[in-house]
C-alpha cells in the first residue's frame, strides 16, 4: 500500500519541477506514474519547435532585403546565403537535464554529423532525475550540428542539434 502524504509530497515535487513525468517500481510490482500531460509516453517525442524559429529568422531577411535592393545585385545575394541557414529544424531539449549521445558509455552515439534522421527515431537520451529519457525526432532530415557534449548538463529549450529537411 502506498502512503498518500509520499504520494502528494511526490506530486509537490513534480509540479515545482522542470520534469514532466516520474514513475516508481515497487518491489511487489507495484507501479505508480505521476505525470504532468495527460498521455505521457516512456519515450519523450521532440515537437518540431524550430518551426517558428525560421518563421522568427526569416522576419529580419525580409527588412534587410529592400535596404540592400539599391545595391542591385547584392540584394539577390544576401537573402540567398541565408536561405539555407534558416531552412534547418532544431531540435530542442525538452527538460533539465544530463544529455547522453548514445545508450551506453563507449557505445556508438545515435546521431552524429551528416546522419540522416527519420521521424520517430532516438537522438538522444536526456538524464533527468534518475529516469532516462529517449529524445525521438519528430522529422526526416540530415544532422548538420550537434551542439551538445556527451554526459554534459542541458536546459530547457537549449538547441542540441540542427537538422536539414531538405538534405
Amino acid at each position: 500500500m502506498i502512503d498518500l502524504r509520499y504520494v502528494k509530497k511526490l506530486i509537490e515535487m513534480l509540479d515545482g519541477s522542470t520534469v514532466d513525468s516520474i514513475e516508481i517500481s515497487s518491489d511487489k510490482g507495484m507501479k505508480l506514474r505521476i505525470s504532468k500531460s495527460p498521455q505521457q509516453r516512456a519515450a519523450m517525442t521532440v515537437a518540431p519547435a524550430a518551426l517558428p524559429a525560421p518563421v522568427a529568422v526569416a522576419a529580419p531577411v525580409l527588412p534587410a532585403a529592400p535596404a540592400a535592393r539599391p545595391d542591385g545585385e547584392g540584394g539577390t545575394s544576401a537573402p540567398k546565403a541565408e536561405a539555407p541557414k534558416s531552412a534547418a529544424l532544431e531540435i530542442k531539449s525538452p527538460m533539465v537535464g544530463t544529455y547522453y549521445s548514445a545508450p551506453e558509455p563507449g557505445a556508438k552515439p545515435y546521431i552524429s554529423v551528416g546522419d540522416r534522421v527519420s521521424k520517430g527515431q532516438i537522438v538522444c537520451i536526456i538524464e533527468a532525475m534518475k529516469i532516462m529519457n529517449e529524445l525521438e525526432s519528430e522529422f526526416d532530415g540530415v544532422v548538420r550540428e550537434v551542439n551538445v557534449t556527451d554526459a554534459h548538463p542541458v536546459e530547457y529549450g537549449q538547441v542540441l542539434f540542427r537538422i536539414d529537411p531538405t538534405g
